[in-house]
């Protein structure tokens, strides 16, 4: 008998457990991280790392470059062997070798996803700027390439003269789809509430290959542009992909990661990262996804039992 108890208490165990890949079939995945003045970059890699491997989809590590007042050159991670790798950085240009090296695993078939701030460094490395697409500051004018927006249903590409780069104080906004047949979009509500976070505007860049997936629109009384501003959007780099979100600001203790506590922002994250390393996205829509209106939080990084 009591062998027969442990046998089903073994089974109830087993049952238990979260339904997952096993580790030789979850998406390798770096992510590139430190040297951020304005981002607490620590607690940003770690709630993603988080979000990812909540998910069951992903293993991931954690690669550090040296710091601001250490040489950046010594910076030479190998990035063969990830499907995807994912920037959460705000620092100095890479070495001319590291450059090369990345350009040739994008170039090889890599992913790529780059979150929120990430789209400001390396201004004068020419391959990262077509790889993102768009960019802002870092000295960003006219010569870096086109403002891009959403105005009268199409995509105007500005050429106007002005820097590039603008954000007004942190608040909720409202994200509308404008790819919804796009892997990473397909079956989720075509507008939603996205929770308070930092919004980038007046970005500009090469904005070749570029797909737009989604803009919000940036208020002028509010401080901002009063143009419909891109949010989401993934480029082709020769055979690799890219994804890019700007949202996801994260301040500078634990109380501030709230905008990667949006489930929006975590399930676009999810799909854009599968899509990337993948080129396809099998993850189902979940149910606790927000709508218009409608704000909804995972503050763990994870779903809920409930979400599918």
């Amino acid at each position: 008998m009591k062998y027969g108890i442990r046998f089903l208490l073994g089974l109830f165990f087993l049952l238990s457990l979260p339904i997952g890949l096993s580790a030789q079939q979850k998406i390798k995945v770096m992510i590139a991280t430190g040297q951020d003045g304005n981002h607490w970059w620590k607690g940003s890699s770690d709630a993603v790392k988080q979000i990812l491997e909540n998910s069951g989809l992903f293993a991931v590590d954690i690669s550090v470059t040296p710091g601001a007042d250490e040489d950046i050159n010594s910076y030479n991670p190998v990035f063969d062997g990830y499907k995807l790798v994912v920037f959460l950085y705000g620092g100095k240009t890479w070495s001319e070798k590291t450059q090369k090296n990345f350009e040739k695993y994008m170039s090889d078939g890599g992913g790529m996803v780059v979150i929120h701030s990430s789209i400001v460094p390396m201004a004068d490395w020419p391959a990262y700027n077509k790889m993102t697409g768009l960019g802002a500051w870092d000295g960003r004018d006219e010569r870096a390439g086109p403002y891009v927006y959403w105005k009268n249903d199409r995509f105007v590409y500005d050429y106007s003269t002005g820097s590039a780069g603008h954000h007004a104080l942190q608040r909720p906004f409202t994200v509308t789809h404008r790819a919804a047949g796009h892997p990473i979009l397909r079956g989720l509500p075509p507008v939603w509430d996205h929770f308070k976070d930092e919004l980038y505007s007046k970005l500009r860049g090469p904005a070749k290959n570029m797909t737009i997936l989604a803009t919000t629109y940036d208020a002028s009384e509010l401080g901002g542009s009063g143009r419909d501003e891109p949010l989401m959007w993934t480029v082709n780099y020769e055979k690799g992909r890219s994804f890019t979100t700007v949202m996801g600001h994260v301040g500078n203790d634990p109380e501030l990661r709230y905008a990667m506590e949006c489930t929006g922002f975590q399930v676009t994250l999810l799909r854009g990262c599968e899509w990337a390393a993948t080129g396809k996205v099998t993850q189902s829509v979940p149910k606790d996804f927000p709508s218009a209106g409608v704000i909804t939080l995972r503050k763990d990084f994870k779903a809920p039992f409930n979400a599918n």
